[in-house]
């Protein structure tokens, strides 16, 4: 799309179009390797085509095949979209200009729609004739409009259409992300803006994970304590379920629900403690993340029937995700009754026990027309094949689902909780290590996110832009896996989505002026070329449970919650010191003026933290990067006395705390960098002080 191929400008033109405050302290960073067109994920088959068509906000749609209230609300939503990413709208008051021709042949209805065999495949041809597309249901004509919108140009002449022929279709039928809504509540409001992008990425899952030890989100009826005690205050009544269910199926998405047993279950619990494995105790918060059902109770298996066929009916899909992880089996085994009823039934462990629970609970969702899903626990002991397996833990646990029969979704490699960035999800394939008969058992992937260090008001920027990283391995052939060629992409799929809708700079601007009012800039500057700590080093409460230490609340309103994985400044920093290195001089005073503007910021910074002292924690991080851009400047223009000690003692600080988070054990064993945050621009200030130009 069109924010691209402007050496110098993409990123701050764009900027600017939102406001200064946006920029984002891009500070002028050459887009040098951003490529055209910005195509995510990439199709199948693009042919570069000749020409462009003009956009002047008019368009003529001629139907060649099925038409219907759907596809016509599909139109209208493209033809907004199209005149908000052109900047064109039609006003027929100055006189007639020339349309845009759409020609969209919508081959069948297709009966399989919202299904795991639904149509999504396209064929679209744009020439100075107009464009043709051509789709076997009404999901390929959503993905390919979502792919006309990423055809957007912005010439010297005005905002075009680029000329193209594109064949596609999808590498897996499931295709989600899981959005934990039982950690933090998200508003009904903010799923739907997921949604819209969603169906820009050509995701086409939404996978709620509505309950666990920490709340039940839900409204039931017939279970109302579950609203008035198990939710916390915040819950999905059941006509915006409806709402959410309807929203999702206009843009070709299915919802399939999740509701968690037998553990993970604290919340439902404390609102119906009578089926509890050990006795729910709401003011002990270690309990959030071992309370079990007890799988002996007839009672208990009455609830959860009757629970999961009440919400059964609020979701259409024919998945349902019942759960099953992390069952701590001393649940069960330390219950003298419950240990004595395994014994006299025969089961030898907790796997042996949870298999025969899975195995009732399928059947109840049998009964109710539904294919029981669960995480890949579920298949550690022999359950019905037909249980969908996610496998979370690692490909050894897909494989096994897999050879055992079960359809597989993948999610392990894909959890954004880590805060990883994207390159690193997107070196990961849904079947690396499978077999071939083992992959014909992959039906799709999934990412997720846990939210437990992620509110509302972060959800944008913790899924976007890496989501749309991630859904290229799931849509695209498998041999499209270049990861430079994905984060010289990335930066105008991300502004495609923010021109959209995507709230991610707005949210993080307005959390910045929160903590920085006098200087918002100044903070967000520093915070553009750090990155929150990963590998769950961010989540204080789960390092707490861990070392069995007092659980204490944890607050999002930290320069940590503002800072993004993936930092565009930084990538492009380094790309271009690459660039420079490999004889392209000309960058150098650009180099040398992002440096300078990197090291003055630490006075700034300075007195930000005098004014405002929840800042003060930044002032070690700020002074790093001071540091940092300092051995640069060494390294471009060669330093006074002393610099190179300097400049490695502030290398090797930075690669301390880099790792510290590398791995999840690190993250739980290692004490981490201030703030919770780590220098992004390291790379290109190792390579320029490698390059033997300076020391």
């Amino acid at each position: 799309m069109g924010w691209r191929g402007i050496p110098g400008g993409g990123a701050l033109g764009f900027s600017r179009m939102l406001g200064a405050g946006f920029v984002l302290a891009l500070l002028a960073a050459p887009q040098v390797a951003s490529c055209s067109p910005a195509l995510m994920p990439m199709p199948t088959s693009y042919v570069a085509g000749s020409g462009a068509i003009a956009l002047t906000g008019r368009m003529e749609v001629t139907w060649l095949g099925l038409r219907s209230a759907l596809l016509d609300r599909v139109v209208g939503r493209f033809e907004k979209r199209l005149d908000t990413l052109s900047g064109r709208t039609y006003a027929p008051e100055y006189g007639p200009v020339t349309a845009l021709r759409l020609s969209i042949d919508c081959m069948a209805d297709d009966t399989r729609m919202l299904s795991v065999d639904m149509h999504e495949h396209y064929r679209l041809q744009v020439d100075t004739d107009g464009v043709r597309l051509t789709a076997d249901g009404p999901a390929g004509v959503m993905r390919g409009l979502a792919t006309l919108l990423q055809l957007v140009d912005h010439t010297a002449d005005g905002p075009v259409l680029d000329a193209a022929v594109i064949e596609d279709r999808p590498r897996f039928a499931w295709r989600g992300i899981l959005i934990d809504v039982s950690r933090h509540f998200m508003t009904p409001a903010t799923l739907e803006r997921q949604m819209d992008a969603m169906e820009l990425a050509k995701l086409n899952v939404l996978h709620l994970h509505l309950s666990d030890g920490q709340s039940f989100r839900v409204e039931s009826r017939r279970y109302p304590r579950l609203q008035k005690v198990a939710a916390r205050g915040e819950y999905y009544t059941q006509k915006q379920i409806r709402a959410l269910v309807a929203y999702a199926a206009e843009r070709a998405i299915r919802i399939v629900p999740e509701f968690d047993t037998p553990g993970h279950s604290f919340a439902l619990l404390t609102a119906y403690p009578r089926y509890a494995a050990q006795p729910p105790d709401a003011m002990d918060l270690r309990q959030v993340y071992v309370d079990a059902f007890d799988p002996t109770l007839p009672g208990t298996y009455d609830f959860i029937r009757h629970l999961y066929h009440e919400m059964s009916r609020l979701f259409p899909d024919v998945y349902f995700h019942a759960g099953g992880d992390e069952v701590r089996g001393w649940q069960w085994t330390q219950n003298p009754r419950i240990a004595a009823s395994m014994k006299a039934h025969g089961y030898a462990d907790p796997k042996a026990l949870q298999a025969a629970f899975t195995t009732r609970i399928a059947r109840f969702l049998e009964h109710d027309g539904k294919v029981m899903m669960g995480w890949d626990e579920v298949s550690e002991a022999p359950v019905p094949q037909g249980v969908m397996v996610e496998a979370w833990r690692g490909q050894k646990y897909a494989a096994a689902a897999a050879s055992a029969g079960h359809p597989v979704v993948v999610s392990a490699g894909y959890y954004l909780d880590l805060l990883q960035p994207a390159a690193q999800h997107y070196r990961v394939d849904p079947t690396d290590t499978l077999s071939d008969m083992q992959k014909a058992h992959v039906v799709g992937a999934e990412a997720a996110l846990w939210t437990e260090t992620v509110t509302d008001e972060m959800l944008d920027a913790r899924l976007w832009p890496r989501l749309a990283a991630i859904s290229e391995r799931f849509w695209s052939p498998q041999d499209i896996c270049d990861p430079d060629s994905m984060s010289a992409r990335l930066p105008a799929i991300q502004a495609e989505l923010q021109v959209l809708g995507n709230q991610a700079q707005s949210n993080t601007y307005r959390m910045a002026a929160r903590l920085a009012p006098a200087d918002p800039q100044s903070l967000l500057t520093l915070l553009s070329v750090t990155s929150p700590v990963r590998n769950y080093a961010r989540n204080h409460q789960a390092w707490q449970y861990l070392h069995k230490v007092p659980i204490t609340e944890q607050h999002f309103d930290t320069p940590a919650d503002i800072a993004a994985p993936d930092s565009f400044a930084a990538q492009a920093f380094n790309r271009d010191v690459q660039i420079y290195l490999s004889g392209q001089s000309a960058l150098k005073p650009d180099l040398r003026a992002r440096l300078v503007a990197w090291r003055d910021n630490d006075v700034a910074i300075i007195r930000l933290a005098a004014q405002y002292p929840v800042l003060q924690p930044l002032l070690p991080v700020s002074a790093e990067l001071a540091a940092l851009a300092r051995a640069g400047l060494g390294g471009l223009d060669g330093g006074g006395h002393g610099w190179q000690d300097a400049a490695r003692h502030a290398l090797a600080t930075a690669h301390q705390q880099i790792e510290a988070s590398a791995t999840t054990k690190a993250a739980h064993t290692m004490a981490q960098p201030p703030a919770d945050l780590v220098q992004d621009i390291v790379p290109g200030i190792e390579a320029l002080m490698a390059s033997g130009r300076k020391i």
